[in-house]
């Protein structure tokens, strides 16, 4: 059976229109698309070149002579006379020993003493006695020694008694510890009661005079140090109050906690605001040679740092990785990444694409 002649009219009326629209589709795919013009951007010619940072350090202030004391004898410490941050003269009194046992040693050997002073008198008349009758023939050659090696036996036992008195005497004076040297306690570990071994140390004192600044510094720096040893120092909580000083010892060890390379600086003066152990910042003169371009060349490419870089042929841009060393006043230290003569684009980074042709309107080296 077929369709009324009126239903095929309306099905050609509904195909013609979706047809004139599939055609005018394809039309426009099939045309070229308008090419997009080349994008105009400023760039410098990258080059090698010589620059000086200062390199900041935070140290502090130490004395340059630093010594601990302690009793020279073995006791229980009855008194403590300093804290720490007391400044002391090398006269003055840091703490005393319970002399109680040291006195009963001094009166025992002064009794020692007395005991072998009185036997020396019988000795010496016994020996004065032989020797008159050995010149005149009435004794013989054996009482003789006797009496002589007596003589000498009473006078070895006065000398070695009076010794004993004498070591029991010092010992007795180590029992009050004397600073020894003008300085500051910077730490102390005596306490009332607590038994004094010999040589142990009780308190650490910072001696007056030349002061030091100590740094710890990285293992790189270290390997490289900069051609001048001299060093601008600040102090931290003043930036105002400030001093110069010279390299004076570097640590031929590192650190193997922190891996720092300690660094002593003497300083020319010190200021009556550098304290002992306060925080300073030294400032290193660092000279090297790399590329110091704008700070605009930097683009954020997969999370780092790099740079667009115009081909001089074929004028197209590519983005290249870098490794910035610093940051100065509007400029960036590269270290790596570009090369020389390279043509670093400085405006309109942000509207790049890799490939995509790029029309230099100022170029600087």
């Amino acid at each position: 059976m077929k369709p009324p002649r009126m239903m095929i009219e309306r099905i050609a009326q509904g195909v013609a229109p979706a047809l004139a629209i599939a055609l005018a589709s394809a039309l426009c795919l099939n045309s070229p698309a308008q090419a997009r013009p080349p994008f105009r951007v400023q760039a410098v010619t990258a080059a090698a070149s010589d620059y000086t940072v200062l390199r900041p350090l935070t140290g502090y202030i130490a004395a340059r002579v630093q010594s601990d004391v302690g009793f020279r004898t073995i006791g229980r410490i009855a008194s403590r006379r300093v804290e720490v941050g007391d400044h002391v003269k090398a006269d003055d009194i840091l703490a005393e020993l319970d002399p109680k046992d040291l006195q009963t040693a001094v009166d025992n050997a002064q009794a020692v003493l007395e005991s072998a002073r009185r036997q020396l008198p019988p000795a010496q008349a016994t020996f004065k006695r032989q020797e008159a009758l050995m010149s005149s023939g009435f004794t013989t050659r054996v009482a003789f020694d006797q009496a002589q090696e007596g003589l000498r036996k009473a006078e070895a036992a006065v000398a070695s008694a009076e010794a004993a008195l004498g070591i029991a005497k010092e010992q007795l004076s180590y029992a009050v510890l004397r600073a020894g040297m003008n300085g500051i306690i910077v730490a102390r570990r005596a306490e009332v009661g607590q038994v004094a071994l010999t040589g142990l140390t009780m308190f650490t004192i910072a001696e007056d005079g030349p002061r030091d600044a100590v740094f710890d510094i990285q293992e790189s720096l270290a390997a490289h140090p900069p051609k001048t040893r001299r060093v601008d120092i600040a102090l931290l909580a003043d930036p105002s109050v400030k001093t110069t000083g010279e390299v004076r010892e570097i640590s031929p060890t590192v650190d193997p906690a922190s891996g720092a390379v300690r660094v002593k600086v003497a300083l020319d003066r010190t200021p009556p605001q550098m304290t002992l152990g306060a925080s300073i910042i030294g400032s290193v003169p660092i000279e090297s040679r790399a590329f110091v371009l704008p700070e605009s060349v930097l683009y954020e490419w997969g999370g780092k740092p790099a740079v667009w870089i115009v081909d001089p042929e074929s004028k197209r841009v590519s983005i290249k990785p870098v490794a910035v060393e610093s940051y100065i006043t509007d400029s960036v230290v590269l270290s790596g990444g570009v090369d020389p003569g390279d043509l670093v684009v400085t405006a309109g980074i942000q509207s790049l694409r890799p490939d995509e042709d790029v029309e230099v309107v100022g170029a600087a080296p």
